[in-house]
């Protein structure tokens, strides 16, 4: 059985610390300062803070110059919060008709008021669905979950082509994209990384256009 939610001393926001980080891939590989201070859009002094808190509760580890990784704790912990918000992202969209640029401010509400009772009858409802509308894994009620790609579309090298697989869900995010058309399971080629954080060039050959990808949203897409 998955633990239960509540979690003493856990806030909010170190709940979204331990979601990116298990979302870039912290649970097995070292997750950078930049990488979450991207993510979550705030000052990397900020991370080196949380980071440093997070640590000493025994969530993460913390190695300078290196990066960071998740405890067995706090993978425990972030699969239940993943799971919670993906399976609300779920409901969101599929009985309720939202938009996905919507879902997120209010999954992140229901996420932190989520039983593992009611997480499971969420999950029976729905037909025990295996991604969320953005293309992340829900894990099961066992906590288990297939590895997901935590590449992702800043890293492609020039002249490689790769599938959209997920996006993080970011409301501008999501807006973004969908104003320029990428979808998850379009092929991309990747023509040109700009300079001094600029922008990637793409060509989506599913949809046989040319896209120019902010440096930012280039970190919000993952692509296999």
């Amino acid at each position: 059985m998955l633990m239960e939610k509540a979690k003493t001393g856990m806030t909010p926001m170190k709940e979204d610390y331990l979601k990116i980080i298990f979302e870039l891939g912290g649970a097995t590989d070292k997750v950078s300062n930049k990488q979450i201070a991207i993510s979550l859009n705030i000052a990397a002094g900020s991370v080196t803070e949380m980071i440093g808190k997070m640590a000493e509760e025994g969530y993460v580890i913390h190695e300078p110059y290196a990066g960071i990784t998740l405890t067995q704790r706090g993978i425990d912990a972030a699969v239940v919060l993943v799971r919670n918000h993906r399976l609300w992202e779920t409901f969101l969209v599929k009985r309720l008709g939202y938009p996905l640029p919507d879902l997120d401010v209010e999954a992140e509400k229901l996420e932190h008021v989520t039983s593992e009772r009611l997480a499971n009858a969420l999950d029976d409802a729905l037909g025990h669905p295996t991604h969320c509308p953005h293309g992340g894994i829900i894990p099961d009620r066992t906590g288990h979950y297939d590895e997901e790609t935590h590449l992702i579309l800043n890293d492609v090298a020039d002249g490689e082509t790769v599938t959209v697989s997920r996006f993080i869900d970011n409301h501008d995010l999501l807006t973004y994209l969908g104003d320029i058309k990428l979808d998850i399971g379009d092929q991309l080629t990747v023509k040109k990384h700009d300079p001094f954080e600029g922008p990637v060039l793409v060509e989506n050959l599913t949809d046989k256009q040319n896209l120019t990808i902010g440096y930012k949203a280039a970190h919000y897409i993952f692509v296999e």
